[in-house]
């Protein structure tokens, strides 16, 4: 096959990859806490020819590799909603959670409490404090995040502010390893561990939107979409300079 053809169509498998990563993004805009992902791209040269008895030397053919995609863990801007069980992280800590598959970590403050009195995500995750789940009694009020995580309450008629626990606040080394698993959750990958985080702060009533620029999203979506269409015309036009050419080819007497 021509090197036209092979390069353009590595072109058009790294657009559609890329899309894949710009749609996920545009369908998370309003995800609380969402990070969008990034496609990181690479020239890859290779000889097209592998014989010795050329008179110059062999040119080298830039192929389109996809390499990775990775997290843009850049904060979003924050909203004020003025619920006491809202928080948003100033810094790079994470949220611990316990589901079923064991501890996950996210940037999704909506939090709230379930039947149980336990606070959990909007999900129903458990939130994890330091010495385990947090849970509230019936007759809680008041509830104060401080920005260091610790919870307090109100207790029934007392004046007295009660402890309920403190956020267990994580950060890791090389979040980029971090796998995101859906529901706006991460899994720590082989060999990542969580750290104690006490450089971040919470901000009690607000929450942390996506940090995806919906302008800047769109714009790449047609952008990638406008040049898969030119490549898959100027390889439909290569196609048929090529069976013209063979046609004319086989009229040319013998």
């Amino acid at each position: 096959m021509e090197n036209m053809l092979l390069v353009g169509l590595s072109r058009q498998m790294t657009l559609e990859r890329q899309l894949d990563v710009v749609a996920n993004n545009v369908a998370n805009i309003n995800t609380t806490g969402f990070k969008a992902d990034r496609s990181l791209f690479e020239e890859y040269l290779r000889s097209p020819a592998h014989e010795d008895n050329f008179v110059r030397a062999d040119r080298r053919v830039s192929f389109v590799h996809d390499r990775a995609t990775f997290h843009d863990f850049s904060a979003g801007p924050s909203e004020q909603t003025k619920n006491p069980l809202d928080i948003a992280i100033d810094g790079k800590a994470f949220l611990v959670v316990q589901t079923a598959a064991g501890e996950r970590y996210t940037r999704d403050g909506g939090l709230q409490i379930n039947n149980q009195g336990q606070l959990v995500t909007a999900s129903g995750d458990p939130v994890m404090g330091n010495s385990g789940p947090i849970v509230f009694q019936p007759t809680d009020k008041s509830i104060n995040i401080a920005a260091d995580g610790n919870i307090t309450v109100v207790e029934g008629t007392g004046r007295t502010d009660s402890v309920r626990g403190k956020l267990r606040l994580v950060s890791f080394a090389d979040p980029q390893k971090l796998v995101k698993e859906g529901g706006n959750l991460y899994s720590a990958g082989q060999g990542v561990a969580p750290q104690p985080d006490t450089a971040s702060r919470v901000d009690q009533g607000y929450i942390e939107k996506s940090n995806v620029n919906s302008v800047h999203e769109m714009s790449r979506m047609i952008e990638i979409t406008r040049t898969y269409t030119q490549i898959s015309a100027m390889l439909q036009q290569q196609h048929d300079l090529h069976r013209t050419a063979v046609e004319k080819l086989a009229d040319v007497p013998a």
